[in-house]
Protein backbone atom coordinates (compact mmCIF):
# COMPACT_ATOMS: atom_id res chain seq x y z
CA UNK A 1 0.00 0.00 0.00
CA UNK A 2 1.78 3.69 -0.74
CA UNK A 3 1.23 6.37 1.21
CA UNK A 4 -0.45 8.63 -1.88
CA UNK A 5 -3.63 5.72 -1.89
CA UNK A 6 -5.14 3.95 0.91
CA UNK A 7 -6.09 0.96 -2.06
CA UNK A 8 -2.22 0.13 -2.89
CA UNK A 9 -2.53 1.43 -6.37
CA UNK A 10 -0.62 4.44 -7.78
CA UNK A 11 -2.70 7.20 -10.07
CA UNK A 12 -0.59 5.83 -13.48
CA UNK A 13 -1.74 1.95 -11.82
CA UNK A 14 -5.45 3.12 -11.70
CA UNK A 15 -5.47 4.71 -15.39
CA UNK A 16 -4.70 1.60 -16.69
CA UNK A 17 -8.19 0.22 -16.15
CA UNK A 18 -11.04 0.18 -18.09
CA UNK A 19 -12.44 3.17 -15.60
CA UNK A 20 -9.13 4.63 -16.18
CA UNK A 21 -9.12 4.93 -19.24
CA UNK A 22 -12.78 6.22 -19.63
CA UNK A 23 -11.82 8.72 -17.23
CA UNK A 24 -8.86 9.97 -19.43
CA UNK A 25 -11.40 9.38 -22.88
CA UNK A 26 -13.73 12.17 -20.13
CA UNK A 27 -10.59 14.40 -19.56
CA UNK A 28 -9.91 14.80 -23.18
CA UNK A 29 -13.62 14.16 -24.73
CA UNK A 30 -15.22 17.15 -22.75
CA UNK A 31 -13.20 19.83 -23.95
CA UNK A 32 -12.83 18.28 -27.35
CA UNK A 33 -16.68 18.14 -27.73
CA UNK A 34 -17.20 20.98 -26.88
CA UNK A 35 -15.06 22.61 -28.83
CA UNK A 36 -16.59 20.92 -31.93
CA UNK A 37 -20.16 21.65 -30.50
CA UNK A 38 -19.68 25.09 -30.17
CA UNK A 39 -17.87 25.28 -34.31
CA UNK A 40 -21.29 23.72 -35.20
CA UNK A 41 -23.06 26.29 -33.73
CA UNK A 42 -21.13 29.32 -34.75
CA UNK A 43 -21.50 30.95 -38.64
CA UNK A 44 -18.38 31.63 -39.89
CA UNK A 45 -17.59 35.35 -40.21
CA UNK A 46 -17.12 36.96 -43.87
CA UNK A 47 -13.93 38.58 -42.74
CA UNK A 48 -12.07 35.34 -42.19
CA UNK A 49 -11.91 36.26 -38.62
CA UNK A 50 -13.83 37.62 -35.70
CA UNK A 51 -16.99 34.89 -35.44
CA UNK A 52 -15.47 35.01 -31.81
CA UNK A 53 -18.01 37.74 -31.19
CA UNK A 54 -21.00 34.98 -31.84
CA UNK A 55 -20.25 34.21 -28.01
CA UNK A 56 -20.81 37.47 -26.53
CA UNK A 57 -16.86 37.92 -26.81
CA UNK A 58 -15.24 41.26 -27.28
CA UNK A 59 -13.08 41.92 -30.42
CA UNK A 60 -9.45 40.98 -30.25
CA UNK A 61 -7.65 43.32 -28.22
CA UNK A 62 -4.25 42.91 -30.10
CA UNK A 63 -5.75 44.10 -33.05
CA UNK A 64 -7.59 46.72 -31.45
CA UNK A 65 -4.85 48.30 -29.91
CA UNK A 66 -1.90 47.93 -32.91
CA UNK A 67 -3.81 46.45 -35.48
CA UNK A 68 -2.28 43.56 -36.04
CA UNK A 69 -4.01 40.28 -35.38
CA UNK A 70 -2.82 38.02 -32.77
CA UNK A 71 -1.37 34.70 -33.64
CA UNK A 72 -4.25 32.83 -32.83
CA UNK A 73 -6.63 35.40 -35.53
CA UNK A 74 -9.28 33.46 -37.47
CA UNK A 75 -8.97 29.99 -35.48
CA UNK A 76 -12.33 30.27 -34.87
CA UNK A 77 -13.55 31.12 -38.40
CA UNK A 78 -11.36 27.90 -39.70
CA UNK A 79 -13.10 25.63 -37.03
CA UNK A 80 -16.48 26.87 -38.09
CA UNK A 81 -15.43 26.42 -41.49
CA UNK A 82 -14.38 22.96 -40.82
CA UNK A 83 -17.41 22.06 -38.40
CA UNK A 84 -19.88 23.42 -41.53
CA UNK A 85 -17.32 20.83 -44.18
CA UNK A 86 -16.16 23.98 -45.70
CA UNK A 87 -12.41 23.12 -45.91
CA UNK A 88 -11.82 25.70 -48.60
CA UNK A 89 -13.05 28.35 -46.04
CA UNK A 90 -11.36 26.90 -43.57
CA UNK A 91 -8.13 26.78 -45.35
CA UNK A 92 -8.51 30.60 -46.25
CA UNK A 93 -9.29 31.64 -42.59
CA UNK A 94 -6.96 30.43 -40.97
CA UNK A 95 -4.60 27.55 -42.75
CA UNK A 96 -2.90 25.99 -39.76
CA UNK A 97 -6.38 25.62 -38.25
CA UNK A 98 -7.48 23.05 -39.98
CA UNK A 99 -4.22 20.80 -38.68
CA UNK A 100 -5.77 22.13 -34.47
CA UNK A 101 -9.14 21.16 -35.94
CA UNK A 102 -8.35 17.90 -37.09
CA UNK A 103 -6.64 16.84 -33.82
CA UNK A 104 -9.34 18.30 -31.60
CA UNK A 105 -11.35 15.62 -34.38
CA UNK A 106 -9.00 13.13 -33.42
CA UNK A 107 -8.65 13.97 -29.43
CA UNK A 108 -13.38 13.70 -29.57
CA UNK A 109 -13.00 10.69 -31.35
CA UNK A 110 -10.29 8.57 -29.50
CA UNK A 111 -12.53 9.78 -26.90
CA UNK A 112 -15.86 8.51 -27.82
CA UNK A 113 -14.41 4.98 -28.71
CA UNK A 114 -12.47 4.68 -25.60
CA UNK A 115 -15.49 5.33 -23.60
CA UNK A 116 -17.57 3.02 -25.24
CA UNK A 117 -14.71 0.02 -26.03
CA UNK A 118 -11.38 0.91 -23.72
CA UNK A 119 -8.26 -0.06 -25.58
CA UNK A 120 -5.31 1.87 -24.10
CA UNK A 121 -5.99 3.88 -26.95
CA UNK A 122 -4.23 7.08 -25.13
CA UNK A 123 -1.49 5.27 -23.70
CA UNK A 124 -0.71 4.18 -27.47
CA UNK A 125 -1.30 7.60 -28.60
CA UNK A 126 1.50 9.01 -26.33
CA UNK A 127 3.80 6.41 -27.25
CA UNK A 128 3.84 7.54 -30.79
CA UNK A 129 3.98 11.33 -29.54
CA UNK A 130 6.68 10.62 -26.28
CA UNK A 131 9.93 9.85 -28.73
CA UNK A 132 8.94 12.88 -31.11
CA UNK A 133 7.48 15.48 -28.53
CA UNK A 134 10.07 18.15 -29.92
CA UNK A 135 9.43 17.65 -33.48
CA UNK A 136 5.82 17.69 -32.50
CA UNK A 137 6.20 20.93 -30.24
CA UNK A 138 8.46 22.88 -33.18
CA UNK A 139 5.58 21.27 -35.47
CA UNK A 140 3.09 23.11 -34.06
CA UNK A 141 5.15 26.86 -32.91
CA UNK A 142 6.17 26.64 -36.64
CA UNK A 143 2.30 25.91 -37.61
CA UNK A 144 1.55 29.26 -35.39
CA UNK A 145 4.47 31.15 -36.75
CA UNK A 146 3.03 30.24 -40.38
CA UNK A 147 -0.40 30.75 -39.95
CA UNK A 148 0.19 34.34 -38.36
CA UNK A 149 2.32 35.03 -40.98
CA UNK A 150 -0.22 34.48 -43.72
CA UNK A 151 -2.73 36.11 -41.63
CA UNK A 152 -0.39 39.41 -41.56
CA UNK A 153 -0.75 38.80 -44.93
CA UNK A 154 -3.82 38.28 -45.74
CA UNK A 155 -4.61 41.76 -43.76
CA UNK A 156 -2.12 43.60 -45.71
CA UNK A 157 0.66 43.87 -43.28
CA UNK A 158 3.30 43.06 -46.23
CA UNK A 159 2.14 45.13 -48.87
CA UNK A 160 4.50 48.27 -49.44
Amino acid sequence: MTASSPTGSSLVERLETAAGQRLLSLFFGLPSWAVLGIAVYLTPDARGYGTHQQLGLSTCTLMQLTGYPCPMCGMTTCFTHMAHLEPVGAVVAQPFGVVLFLTTLLFASIAAVELVSPRRRWQRLWAWVSPREAKVAVGLILGLTAGWAYKLWQLGHFSG
